[in-house]
Order: C-alpha cells, then sequence, then structure tokens
C-alpha cells in the first residue's frame, strides 16, 4: 500500500474512532436530559453552538468559499436522512437502555450492504448475503417478539426506531461518501447543523408550547413534543457540552469517510456499543438482558464478517488488474 493510501487510512481510522467516542457521550448526555426538556429543544441548542463550531472549521479549511456546491439538492437530502436518524434514535434513547438502542442501531453496517446492491452496482456474494441475514436474525431477537410485555402500548414501535435510524443512517453514508470527494468535511458538517436548525425551529413553530404532549402518558412522545424551558442553572454545561461534541462528531465522522474508504473505518465504530454498555450502567445502572446480549454478538459478529469479507475481496480485485498490467 502506498505512503499516502496507507496515510489517509489511518487517519480515517483516527477520525472515526475521535468521532465514535464524541457519538457516545453524546448519546448519554442526551439521555440525561430527556427527563426535562423535548427534544427538539435540546437538538436546535446543541445545533446552534455546534454551527458555531463547524464554521470556525469551515474558517480553517478555507474559508465561506468551501460552503459553495453544485449539489444542494443531494446536501438537503443527506441532511434530512441525518434528522430522521438521529430523532428515531433518540426517542428511542429515551425509552430504552442506551446499550440496547445503540445495539439496534449497528444494523446500519447491514443495510449498507443491502443498499449497495441497487445504488452502488456491487455485486454481493451469498457469504455476504448470508451474514447480513444472520445480523437481521439478531435485530429480530432483540426485538422479543415472544415477549407480551415488549408488544404492549408503543414499545413494539420504539424498538424499531433504532432500526429505522441504521437504515437512514446508512442512507446517509451512501451521500456522505458520494459529496466528500468534492466537499470538505467542515462544509458536510455544517450544512447538517442547519439541516438541524431549521427542522428543530419548526418543531417549535408548531409544538414549542407543549399543546401536544398534554394528555400523552408514552415517554418517548413526551420527549418529543412537551414544551421548550429554560434550562436549569445545572443544566448548561450539559447543552454546552452537547453543542461543541456535535459539531466534533459531524466533522470526524466526514473526515473519517472521506479520507479513507467505508471498508476500512466502518468497523471501528463497533467501539460506540462497549461504550454504550459502560454509559448505561454507570448513570441508570442499566445492563443489557440475555436476549440483548446474543443479539449484540449477532449484529456486530455479522458486520464484522461483511466488513472483512468486502476488504478481502477488494484486495483480490487488487490482485488480478496488478497481474492483468504484466
Amino acid at each position: 500500500m502506498p505512503d499516502t493510501l496507507q496515510n489517509k487510512s489511518s487517519l480515517g481510522i483516527m477520525f472515526i474512532l475521535i468521532g465514535m467516542v464524541a457519538i457516545s457521550v453524546n448519546d448519554m448526555m442526551i439521555k440525561q436530559l430527556s427527563g426535562g426538556y423535548p427534544l427538539h429543544q435540546i437538538v436546535f441548542t446543541r445545533s446552534i453552538i455546534g454551527l458555531m463550531f463547524s464554521l470556525v472549521l469551515v474558517q480553517i479549511e478555507g474559508g465561506v468559499s468551501i460552503l459553495k456546491t453544485r449539489h444542494p439538492v443531494l446536501h438537503i437530502i443527506r441532511g434530512l436522512l441525518v434528522v430522521v436518524s438521529n430523532m428515531s434514535f433518540f426517542v428511542a434513547l429515551a425509552v430504552l437502555p442506551l446499550a440496547e438502542v445503540t445495539a439496534l442501531f449497528f444494523a446500519a453496517p447491514l443495510f449498507i450492504t443491502l443498499l449497495s446492491i441497487p445504488v452502488l452496482r456491487e455485486k454481493v456474494g451469498p457469504l455476504r448475503l448470508g451474514a447480513v441475514v444472520f445480523g437481521f436474525a439478531g435485530v429480530m431477537l432483540m426485538q422479543r417478539p415472544w415477549d407480551g410485555a415488549v408488544a404492549e402500548g408503543s414499545n413494539r414501535i420504539v424498538l424499531l426506531l433504532p432500526v429505522l435510524a441504521a437504515l437512514t443512517y446508512a442512507l446517509n453514508q451512501v451521500f456522505t461518501r458520494k459529496l466528500g470527494a468534492t466537499t470538505k468535511a467542515s462544509a458536510l458538517a455544517a450544512y447538517i447543523q442547519v439541516m438541524f436548525v431549521i427542522v428543530s425551529a419548526l418543531f417549535y413553530l408548531v409544538a414549542g408550547d407543549g399543546r401536544y404532549a398534554v394528555d400523552l402518558t408514552e415517554p418517548s412522545l413526551i420527549f418529543l413534543l412537551r414544551a421548550w424551558t429554560w434550562p436549569a442553572e445545572g443544566d448548561w454545561i450539559w447543552f454546552l457540552g452537547l453543542g461543541v461534541n456535535s459539531g466534533l462528531v459531524g466533522y470526524a465522522l466526514s473526515q473519517a469517510y472521506r479520507l479513507a474508504d467505508a471498508a476500512t473505518v466502518a468497523p471501528f465504530e463497533y467501539i460506540g456499543l462497549p461504550l454504550a454498555v459502560f454509559w448505561g450502567w454507570m448513570f441508570w445502572a442499566e445492563l443489557p438482558v440475555w436476549e440483548v446480549w446474543t443479539g449484540m454478538g449477532m449484529i456486530v459478529g455479522a458486520g464484522l464478517f461483511v466488513f472483512f469479507r468486502e476488504q478481502q475481496k477488494a484486495r483480490a480485485i487488487a490482485r488480478a488488474e496488478v497481474k492483468g498490467r504484466y
């Protein structure tokens, strides 16, 4: 592997590790605030701060001129996908254990593999397809379809929200890879923050007074629709941390997928799972039940198999191309 390519891969891995640590801290802080503030207020506040952080990075990487784009529609679609992914994930986070939501979200690499067939016209062999089926069996196990208590009320729907988050995140990564070839990481992060600000502001205009949460009893819907309130003095540090952290997440993930191919950096995203278990145990004394532990293992095992199989295939193709030249 040429030195330049090796260096880019190493930088991509470094940025994905930074991003995943920042994401786990972000999830922990949002769950901490979910009992007293609406989701759209948390998102609006962190995105305003995150946008300021992103604009500083824009200035460092070339100034406001790098915000110009020839693909505004693709950036809008990408932004909306990230918003749907985040909102779905965080609504589930208000009700479910952090580790369980995170594990279900890690179905995203499996979705990326499936999406690569129609979107990127890639051929996916029976081994990788078998791994995808195995991983989704882990998702089904975590849904616990035999458990009547889980099926009551909206719990079943809440369990599906991280899966929706995973699907929209996978679609977002396809757009990130496409747009990252011509757009700086700081610009990609800034566009995302702007989209978050717009969507959360619209939420405030429609539901900011809490009118739709008056008679609700479902915690996830209350988190989504309760009225905005001025943060308590001790909570400002959480909001400020969320804002700075949000800017860091957007930049680190965009940079990781710009510098290195997905097969190189994506396996390192799984560091987020033990971090989620740690935060859940430390702050809320949450430990996964056996179905969740087993499902976690199946999802992670399937995802890692898919990535390593893709790398193996890519190396075989590269060797064949080299032989063809000589």
